[in-house]
Formats: structure tokens, C-alpha cells, sequence
């Protein structure tokens, strides 16, 4: 029977408990030990089943209940305490305001949206799949904690990833339970009127309409879009279904309503944005819309409006692999999206070719990340050595760019500290290290203090976050099985699974087959005899994690583990926990002793897991990849390899499992039983100690949430302004002026380059080049001529160059540009030496933008 009206029936509180109706729809309680264990405290049991929801809880709780805290003191001091915590929280004085001081008035209003088709910020709110998803909530509570003016573009997925599941012969079963909205900390935005505010999103034939939901995260509104919703027809009721569900059209259908939508959206919100952060390529169509408003509503040219959109654009790369880029089949693209190239007046070919690599290749389909690059002045991998494969991969859109020069930079990832660290340990590094400790900078003398920490006290605290770990592991899976429908004696061997005393590593991963979740059972008989050989030096393993639903290899990997479990009769020392989710992580990550990570290197662009277990003081054991290696792998753990790639993959597995025997042999398991008189393992607490102060104050989101603001964010916004004022003038300039560079720029000639010396120079010896150049139609204002020098490697190729600016000394009587520069070479050996010419306009981000560059021949 459909209902002839709706109603959204809210949680009825006594006036004097109103204050936790504002603490549970900002999701601030969810890193504020304070505000947590006020919920905790108002109902454990609910607190619990309802996935640490606040707002389904006090929507459910009884009223017996409410009534008995409206008469407790200390729940009412405890609730007033948090209540004045949030309101200092959202009125502090903010990193950002003291960075942004100078601003002049006109630009107080500056605004950066973050686009991404994930968010992981809570259990409670399962709109995220994994790592991608987390790293992108983290980064919202980072620019709250330091106040950016950022607002976060999302899709609210009725269904959300899925929930995990095992059946009995350990294959991965998916459950897509449905959310719902009403009992999360969603707010439905809507019109003055009352009315629900909606935006129509074009596609083929028809408008998709959507509603928008806000997650209110500390300062930070996170805007999510609903398609479930009439006169949406069944199919567009989908585009907000599933996370990375569905086909190709699915997945197109999603990334236009995200990127498309969340353009349309921030402007029906009244934002006016002056910096887009594109958080994978997912968003990417959201620079076509932005381009077709400054067309439309701005009378802009395509050229003009393009260059506004770039020059305001950053885009952030995930992808290691080639593999893992969204690619759309031109003719899809032209299907959905090809109104678009009539209203840039571009060809179809030209339009498409916005998302190739190589233009010219009529047969290539459309890539997300490549649109991103193209339509973006700042790029960045997530790791440093990700930042070197991006620049290897996408080296072809900046030709004849050394590859070291590429401009993709690297921000690397980091965590929110307040979020993974166990409350327990929180409460530890307050009383010792301040309450800063979670956004200090690696050169704070608060760091220093880790060592007043007792050794014995770090240690009980971690033994208690195992055993949490552990009752919690037993209870899971008793609930797992019961579910399932498995015997009693399976039910009573669950609740006895795992030894709090035992040294334990932790491998928690989505199952890509790249991250070798099953290396450490390459050699079954010795990782048993590790595992158990002394009975007083044992090991055991707690996993987890998802495969895609559709990634078949993934699955069998899960199945495989558990396969080996039964066969080899560990099920008490080998646990796979289903329904991997961020409350699992951090018990995980807290409970753990050892943090195990074996991605094919350089596969793994980040793997912020390993970051979130050092905060809690656990060791790493793990390949040189994504952070790993560039942490300090000696004082903070262990390095599997020494960093080598493999052309033999089978070969790579067999040295590297065997490095892992060997160090767990030799190194881990006899540190970690290595005990004094006190029972008290000092050298594993003495590196404890260091991964948390050598990697805590620099693997953190509010480093890496700075260092995007200070390197993206000012730049862009700055950018929006430099180029909008005065109706959009100097854009226009930038425009016009490179439409001229390409027209004119391949008419210039390296005409001649004088070398003041011969081929055998002494170290430090000063050595003058002088250089003609016909400018052609261009001045040498749109020029910048630079000296290239640097050491020859065994290809002939200048590596480790440093470019060497020229002066221009004016025209000779052909009018030919002379240029003179200086260089000096500080080391021996077989050195090299070039010339090349870059653009240069006041208003480029990087030289490298027009895509433009002459090399002496």
C-alpha cells in the first residue's frame, strides 16, 4: 500500500538533552574522544548495534532511558563538556586564517571544492569501498581541523559497496543492505520554501534530477547526490545505488551525475568556487560543465573558458597502473556527452581527443585521467615514488619533457591521527606528549618526549588493545557464523580463536591480486614452523579485507587463505575477518603488533593502513612501496627487499617470501619474546616509540591537508581571481596569447650555441655559452631560454640536470636573440650539456602548461 503522505519523524528529546542532537549530526564526535564516549555512555549495548550510528540511536533509544540521564549530573556535565568542546572547535582561530591573513577583502570569500566518487568517514555511513574512500574522509576532518574553507562533492549510494560474507567453502559472498538516510547524519538540504532543493542533470533524452543530502563533518559540509528520487525513471534510480557497481553505461551514468551534478549542485548551493580538486579521475567531466557555463552564462570563448578552468583545476592521481584509469569507448562518449563539443565549437575528433593521449589516435577510447591532466595545472601522486611512476605513464602528454620534469607532483598521503589512534593510546600520548601531538610538525620538541613515556605503561596499553582486538575478532565471527547457519562446535571454536599473548601480524588490503595477500603462504611448511615450531615464540594472523565483486582472482585469493586455514589446522592462529570496515581497521591497526604489507612493487601508490598501525606504535614488515619507502624502514619496522623490480613475477615472489621467512626468523619473532626481568620486551617498545614519533608527525592528513593548500589550493584560488578580474581580461590575454604561441611557435630556430670551452673543463671551472635564436613572430618576453646541464648516464642521456636560466642581451644585426649564461659543474666526470627554449607568461602556473618546448639540436 503506497502512503498518501511522507513524514521524517525526528528523535524527541527532553529540552535538556537538545545539546546531543547538534553532537550527533556533526561528525566531529567521531574524533573527539569526549563526545564518543558520551554515546558509549548513554547506551553501550545500542552504541554498538547500531554501528556507532548517534542518530539512529537516539531516534530508537527509550524514552525510560532519556529520562533516567535528564536526572544524572555527571551525564549531564559530561554532555555539556562536549557540547562546549564543538562550540570552541568551530570557533577556533584556524591554521588557514593565520596562513590567509594578507588577504585582501575581496578574497575572504574563496571556496575549494573536493570531488570524489568515495567517502569513508564512519562505519555508520558505508558510502566508501576502501582506502581511497578513507583517505578522502580524512582529508575533509583535516581541512576542518585547520579550517579551510573547502566543501566536499559526493554521490549518497543507497546501497553503498557491500557487505561481506563467507559461505562455507570460503568464497566471498556480497549482501548490499539498503541505508537508510533518515537514521544517519544526513541533513536533506532544501529550498526556502521547504521544499526539497534538486538539480536536472542532462542525459540522453531525458533530465536526471537529484536531491542533496549533507554530512556535516566539523567545519566541513560534505554534499552528497540522491538519484533516488520520482520522476526519476527505475534505471537513474540506480545511478546512486551501488559504489563501483554496475556496467560501463553505469559507471558513465555515475561520473557525469558526479561531476556534472556536483558542478550544477555547488552552484545551486550559492557557492562560488574558486579552486576544484579532482580526487581521482572520476570527477573529471565536472571541467566540461564548468567550461560550458562560462560559455553560456559568461560569454566566454571555449579557449578562454578552458584556460579559467585549468588554471583553477587540480587533479590527484591514484592509479599506479595503467590498468586501474577509467576508458570510455568513443562512441559512448560521443553518445552522452558529444553536446558538449557543439557548444565548445570543437569536431568530434577534437572533443574526443581531450581524453587521449595521443590525439591522432582516432581508435584510442577516452580516458578519465588523461581529461584530468589535460584540464588541470597542478597534478600530484599520493607517494613520492607514485609521483615517479605518474610521471613515467603520463610522460607522453608533455612530449619531449624529461621525465623527471614532467609536472606531476607528489603530496604524499597521510592519516587522520585523531581518528585511527585507539582511544586508550590517545589518552596516553595527551598526558605525555600535549594535546597537539596529533598535528605537530616532525621538528616539534614534543616529540621529544617519547621517551618520558614508561616503557611498561606503552606496552600494558598495547597488550589491552590486543585483547580488545582479540574479544572483538571472537565475537565477530561467532555472529558470522551464526548467521550463516554453522555448527555448534564451529560457533564454540570461533569464541576461542587467537592467543592475547601471541606476537601478531596484521594484513588488512582490499584483495587486488597486485597486494599478494597470500606471499607469506608461498612456503606452507615453514611458515608453520615459524608459526609453531617454539612453543613459546609463536605467531599468529588476523586478516581482512574485500575483492570486487567482480574481481574473480580476488576472491580466490580470499578462498585460498581460508582454504589453507582449514587444511592446515590453524583456525586458532590464522583468522580471516569478514566485512572488513573502518571500526575493524582501527581494532585492527591498535591490536596488532606487526603491520604486514606485500604489494608487487611499484604497485602500490600509497597503502595509508601502514601509516594508521605506526600511529599506534606498531612496526611495519613491508616491500619498499607507496610510503613505505620513504619512511624509516630501519627504526620503524622492516624492509622486505631492498626496493628491486622483477621482469619474472613468479621469481620476484620466490625472493621475496624468503626475505619474509628470514626476517621473521631472525629479526621479528626474537625481538618481540626478547624479554627482561620485568617480563617487559624494552628494544620492540624502543622501536614502537620511534615509528610513532619518526612517522605520526609526518603521515598525517594535517601535513599532507597543508601542503595541498599551500601547493594547490592558495595557488588556484589566487589564480581564480588573478584571471576573473576585470570581466575576465587577463584570461582572455592568457588565451589569445597561447593560441598565438602554437600558431608561431614551431617557426623558431636555435640558430647557433658558442661554448666558450673545449670538452676537457675542471671541476667548479667557470665555462660562458652564448646563444642566437630566431624568435620568429614571437618576443622575447613569450620566451625563457635556459641552459640544461647535468651528468651523462650509460644511455647518453643528461639525468639529474639542473636548467640554468639565460639573459637576454637583446637582438644582433639579423635580428637574431642573443642569450649568454653561465655554467658550473661541481663534479668530475663524463658531464652534459644542453639548450632548450620553454614558454613564459605571467599568467602560466607552470611553463610546462602550453604543453610547448625547443631543444638544440
Amino acid at each position: 500500500m503506497q502512503p498518501i503522505r511522507t513524514f521524517n519523524v525526528s528523535p524527541s528529546l527532553p529540552p535538556r538533552l537538545e545539546p546531543l542532537r547538534k553532537l550527533a549530526y556533526n561528525l566531529h564526535w567521531d574524533w573527539n574522544v569526549e563526545t564518543k564516549d558520551l554515546f558509549r555512555r548513554l547506551d553501550p549495548d545500542l552504541w554498538e548495534s547500531s554501528r556507532h550510528n548517534p542518530v539512529l540511536m537516539l531516534g530508537t533509544i527509550s524514552q525510560g532511558r532519556l529520562t533516567e540521564v535528564v536526572e544524572d549530573e555527571g551525564f549531564l556535565a559530561q554532555m555539556d563538556r562536549a557540547a562546549r568542546q564543538l562550540e570552541d572547535y568551530l570557533q577556533e582561530r584556524t591554521w588557514y586564517q593565520k596562513q590567509r591573513s594578507s588577504h585582501s577583502d575581496d578574497k575572504a570569500k574563496e571556496c575549494y571544492a573536493y570531488f570524489s566518487a568515495e567517502f569513508g568517514l564512519v562505519d555508520c555511513l558505508p558510502v566508501y569501498s576502501g582506502g581511497l574512500g578513507v583517505l578522502a574522509g580524512d582529508h575533509l576532518k583535516s581541512a576542518s581541523d585547520l579550517g579551510l574553507p573547502l566543501v566536499g562533492v559526493g554521490l549518497l549510494y543507497q546501497q553503498g559497496y557491500f557487505a561481506q560474507y563467507l559461505n562455507a567453502d570460503g568464497w566471498q559472498q556480497e549482501r548490499y543492505p539498503i541505508n537508510d538516510f533518515y537514521n544517519m547524519t544526513l541533513h536533506l538540504e532544501r529550498n526556502p520554501d521547504g521544499s526539497e532543493l534538486r538539480i536536472a542533470v542532462d542525459y540522453p533524452g531525458r533530465k536526471v534530477y537529484a536531491r542533496v543530502w549533507r554530512v556535516q563533518v566539523g567545519t566541513v559540509p560534505l554534499y552528497m547526490m540522491d538519484t533516488n528520487i520520482e520522476p526519476n525513471n527505475p534505471y537513474d534510480h540506480n545511478i546512486t545505488d551501488q559504489l563501483y557497481g554496475g556496467d560501463i553505461d553505469m559507471r558513465i551514468h555515475q561520473e557525469i551525475m558526479l561531476g556534472i551534478g556536483g558542478v550544477q549542485m555547488l552552484k545551486a548551493l550559492g557557492y562560488n568556487v574558486t579552486a576544484y580538486h579532482m580526487n581521482e579521475g572520476h570527477a573529471a567531466f565536472s571541467a566540461l560543465e564548468r567550461i560550458r557555463m562560462l560559455i553560456q552564462q559568461e560569454g566566454l570563448s571555449y579557449d578562454t573558458a578552458k584556460q579559467v578552468v585549468a588554471s583553477t583545476n587540480i587533479f590527484t592521481t591514484h592509479t599506479p597502473v595503467p590498468a586501474g584509469i577509467d576508458l570510455f569507448p568513443p562512441d559512448k562518449m560521443l553518445y552522452y556527452l558529444g553536446y558538449y563539443a557543439d557548444i565548445f565549437g570543437l569536431p568530434k575528433e577534437q572533443f574526443i581527443g581531450l581524453g587521449r593521449e595521443n590525439t591522432g589516435d582516432l581508435s584510442a577510447p577516452f580516458s578519465m585521467a588523461v581529461l584530468a591532466l589535460k584540464m588541470a595545472t597542478f597534478s600530484n601522486g599520493v607517494a613520492q615514488l607514485h609521483g615517479v611512476v605518474s610521471r613515467q605513464m603520463f610522460q607522453g602528454l608533455w612530449q619531449k619533457v624529461p621525465v623527471e620534469e614532467v609536472p606531476i607532483a607528489a603530496i604524499t598521503n597521510g592519516v587522520h591521527a585523531r581518528s585511527c589512534v585507539a582511544k586508550s593510546t590517545q589518552e596516553l600520548y595527551d598526558r605525555y606528549l600535549g594535546p597537539n601531538w596529533s598535528s605537530v610538525a616532525a621538528d616539534s620538541p614534543l616529540w621529544e618526549r617519547m621517551d618520558a613515556i614508561p616503557d611498561e605503561e606503552l606496552w600494558r596499553n598495547h597488550e589491552r588493545c590486543r585483547l580488545d582486538m582479540v574479544l572483538y575478532v571472537r565475537d565477530h565471527l561467532v555472529k558470522h557464523l551464526r548467521d550463516r547457519g554453522a555448527s555448534s562446535s564451529d560457533i564454540a571454536q570461533a569464541q576461542e580463536v587467537l592467543d592475547p599473548n601471541v606476537l601478531t601480524i596484521g594484513f588488512a588490503r582490499r584483495f587486488a591480486t597486485y597486494k599478494r595477500a597470500t606471499l607469506w603462504m608461498r612456503d606452507i611448511e615453514r611458515i608453520k614452523r615459524i608459526m609453531l615450531g617454539n612453543k613459546h615464540r609463536k605467531l599468529q594472523f588476523v586478516i581482512a579485507g574485500k575483492a570486487h565483486p567482480k574481481d574473480i582472482p580476488g576472491k580466490e585469493l580470499i578462498r585460498e587463505i581460508n582454504h589453507f586455514i582449514s587444511e592446515q589446522n590453524l583456525e586458532k592462529q590464522v583468522v580471516f575477518v569478514p566485512n572488513y570496515d573502518i571500526h575493524i581497521s582501527r581494532l585492527m591497526v591498535a591490536g596488532c603488533d606487526v603491520w604486514l604489507n606485500t604489494p608487487r612493487r611499484p604497485r602500490e601508490a600509497s597503502g595509508t593502513s601502514g601509516m594508521k598501525a605506526s600511529m599506534n606504535g606498531l612496526p611495519n614488515l613491508s616491500v619498499l612501496d607507496g610510503w613505505w619507502d620513504e619512511a624509516d624502514y630501519v627504526r620503524t619496522g622492516w624492509a622486505i627487499g631492498h626496493g628491486e623490480n622483477y621482469e619474472d613475477p613468479n621469481y620476484q615472489d620466490e625472493v621475496e617470501a624468503n626475505a619474509f621467512y628470514d626476517l621473521l626468523e631472525k629479526e621479528v619473532v626474537p625481538l618481540f619474546y626478547e624479554r627482561d626481568a620485568d617480563n617487559l620486551p624494552r628494544h620492540w617498545v624502543a622501536k614502537m616509540k620511534d615509528a610513532i614519533k619518526l612517522n605520526c608527525p609526518f603521515f598525517n592528513t594535517a601535513r599532507m591537508v597543508g601542503e595541498y593548500a599551500q601547493r594547490a589550493y592558495f595557488p588556484a584560488s589566487d589564480r581564480y581571481y588573478t584571471l576573473t578580474a576585470d570581466k575576465y581580461a587577463p584570461a582572455k590575454e592568457l588565451a589569445a596569447w597561447k593560441t598565438k604561441l602554437s600558431q608561431h611557435w614551431f617557426n623558431m630556430k636555435i640558430k647557433d650555441v658558442d661554448i666558450s670551452s673545449g670538452a676537457d673543463i675542471e671541476v667548479n671551472q667557470t665555462v660562458a655559452v652564448k646563444a642566437k635564436l630566431d624568435l620568429a613572430t614571437l618576443s622575447p618576453d613569450d620566451v625563457q631560454v635556459e641552459l640544461y646541464q647535468g651528468t651523462i648516464d650509460a644511455d647518453g642521456e643528461i639525468v639529474d640536470a639542473v636548467p640554468v636560466v639565460m639573459d637576454y642581451e637583446g637582438n644582433d644585426t639579423q635580428d637574431l636573440g642573443i642569450y649568454t649564461g653561465n655554467i658550473i659543474y661541481t663534479a668530475s666526470g663524463l658531464q652534459g650539456l644542453s639548450l632548450r627554449v620553454l614558454p613564459k607568461h605571467k599568467y602560466l602556473a607552470t611553463p610546462y602548461e602550453p604543453r610547448l618546448i625547443l631543444w638544440a639540436q
